[in-house]
C-alpha cells in the first residue's frame, strides 16, 4: 500500500512520495545539484562558511515565528515544570575533566573510509564504510566516560554528514553502538522506528547551537534539547520514539518549542541575544532524553560559560509547545513500499589485482543509496571501484519504509 504523506509542521508542509521515484518509469530521480559545501573549512569545530545543512525547505530550516500554539500547549509545558531552566549544555574548557558538548570533525576528500563495526542496533545503522578517521573527537573527550560518546563528521569534499553513538575506536575501525549518514543536500528520509545517533532518530549535528555561528549574529535553523520523559510517539522531522512515560502530557520524540515572542531578550549578551531569537524564529527540537531543557552545542573554547550560564534565566514557562501533528504512534504509522533495485551490476566479474570496475544499479523510490564496502554513501548511480581482493559488494537502498540490498561479486586473481 503506498500514499502520499504530507508533513506538516505549523504552516509549512512538505511533501514525500510515499513508495517511488520523483521521476516516471523506473529511473531513479536526479541527483542532487553539485555540492556547495566547499565552504566548509577543515578541521575540529570548523567554521561552515555560512552552509545550513539540508534544503530551504526543511522542517530543520522552518521559520515557525508566527506557527499557531498547541491547544495542549500549557499542560506539556506544566508537566515538564513550568519553573524549570534552560541549561546551555556546551562550553568551553571542561568539566569535571570531559569537554562540554557535541563535538564534530570536517574532513575533505583526502579522507580515506573507515570500517564501521556496529555492536547494538546495526539492523537500523546505515552500514560503512565512513570517512571517520579513528582520531576523530568522542563526545566528552579526553574522558569520554560512558555516555552517548558522539562522534560527528561532516565531508566537505561530498557533502555528507556522519553521525555514530556508542563510539569506540578499536585499531583502524570503529566500534558503535549505531550510526547513519545524512544526506546534507536533500531532506532524506530514514525508515519509520529507526533509531539514528539520537533517540528521535533525528541527525544531531543540524540542531548543535555553534561558536562559528553566533560569532557571525545569525542562526539559521532550529536548536536540538532534550527532556527527562517522552512517550511512545514522534512527529516529523523525528522519526524513532523511546518512550520512557507513558502519560498523555509527555513529549513525543519531535516536540518543537518557541521562545514566545513576549520574552524581552534585551537584557541578555548580543550572544545569547542571537540564541534566545533563534528560539522564537526556529525553536527547539526535542531529540533525546536527557535532563529537561538541556540546550545542544559543540564546545569551543571561545564561549563565554559565564555569560551561557545567563541563558538559565528562561525558564519552561517562557516557551509554547507549536502543533503536535501529524503524530505517529504505533497505531498510526505510515505505510508504503521499500525501494526497488532494479539491477545491479559490475563491468566485469573477474578482474587482476588492482584493477577498476564500475558498479551500476537501477532503484526506484530510495531516498539515499550506499554501497559497501568501499565506497559508501553516493548520489549517482555508479561507482568505480578496485578491490584488491575478491569482494562482495552490497547495494543497499533506503527510505521512509526500509531498506532493501542486492549484491554483487569480483573475482580478483
Amino acid at each position: 500500500m503506498c500514499k502520499m504523506l504530507n508533513f506538516s509542521v505549523a504552516f509549512l508542509t512538505l511533501s514525500v512520495a510515499g513508495c517511488g521515484a520523483t521521476t516516471s518509469g523506473n529511473q531513479p530521480p536526479p541527483p542532487p545539484q553539485a555540492s556547495n559545501c566547499s565552504s566548509l573549512s577543515l578541521g575540529q569545530g570548523a567554521s561552515l562558511g555560512g552552509f545550513v545543512p539540508f534544503p530551504a525547505d526543511s522542517l530543520w530550516n522552518a521559520d515557525i515565528s508566527s506557527a499557531p500554539v498547541d491547544p495542549n500547549s500549557a499542560a506539556v509545558i506544566n508537566f515538564i515544570g513550568a519553573g524549570t531552566s534552560m541549561h546551555a549544555d556546551f562550553g568551553a574548557g571542561q568539566y569535571l575533566g570531559s569537554t562540554i558538548g557535541i563535538p564534530y570533525l570536517v574532513v575533505g576528500g583526502q579522507q580515506p573510509p573507515v570500517a564501521i563495526n556496529f555492536t547494538a542496533y546495526g539492523s537500523e545503522s546505515d552500514p560503512g564504510p565512513m570517512p571517520v578517521p579513528v582520531t576523530a573527537p568522542i563526545e566528552g573527550y579526553p574522558n569520554p566516560g560512558s555516555g552517548d560518546r558522539h562522534v560527528l563528521v561532516l565531508d566537505n569534499s561530498n557533502c555528507f554528514l556522519y553521525e555514530l553513538s556508542g563510539s569506540y575506536v578499536s585499531g583502524n575501525s570503529w566500534n558503535a553502538g549505531s550510526g547513519a549518514v545524512w544526506d546534507l543536500l536533500s531532506n532524506e528520509q530514514r525508515p519509520y522506528t529507526w533509531t539514528s545517533a539520537d533517540a528521535a532518530g533525528l541527525p544531531i549535528f543540524p540542531g548543535l547551537a555553534r561558536y562559528d555561528e553566533v560569532a557571525a549574529g545569525k542562526i539559521s535553523h532550529a536548536l536540538r534539547f532534550t527532556l527527562q520523559q517522552s512517550r511512545a510517539a514522534f512527529i516529523p522531522p523525528a522519526s524513532h520514539w523511546a518512550a520512557n512515560s507513558s502519560n498523555s502530557n509527555a513529549a513525543p520524540m519531535g516536540l518543537r518549542l518557541r521562545l514566545k515572542a513576549s520574552f524581552d531578550v534585551s537584557g541578555y549578551s548580543t550572544a545569547n541575544q542571537v540564541i534566545l531569537n533563534v528560539l522564537k524564529k526556529y525553536g527547539m527540537i526535542m531529540a533525546d532524553n536527557g535532563s529537561n531543557l538541556y540546550l545542544s552545542g559543540a564546545p569551543d573554547d571561545r564561549w563565554d560559560n559565564t555569560d551561557l550560564h545567563a541563558l538559565g534565566q528562561v525558564s519552561a514557562s517562557n516557551f509554547e509547545a507549536l502543533p503536535m501533528t501529524p503524530l505517529y504512534t504505533q497505531n498510526t504509522l505510515p505505510i508504503g513500499a521499500a525501494p526497488q533495485i532494479t539491477s545491479f551490476t559490475a563491468t566485469a566479474s573477474s578482474i587482476s589485482a588492482g584493477a577498476q570496475v564500475t558498479l551500476s544499479w537501477v532503484v526506484s523510490g530510495a531516498s539515499y543509496v550506499i554501497v559497501s564496502p568501499d565506497a559508501g554513501a553516493v548520489r549517482s548511480t555508479s561507482v568505480t571501484v578496485a578491490p584488491a581482493r575478491s569482494t562482495t559488494y552490497t547495494l543497499y537502498a533506503t527510505n521512509a519504509f526500509g531498506r532493501t540490498s542486492a549484491t554483487v561479486s569480483i573475482t580478483v586473481h
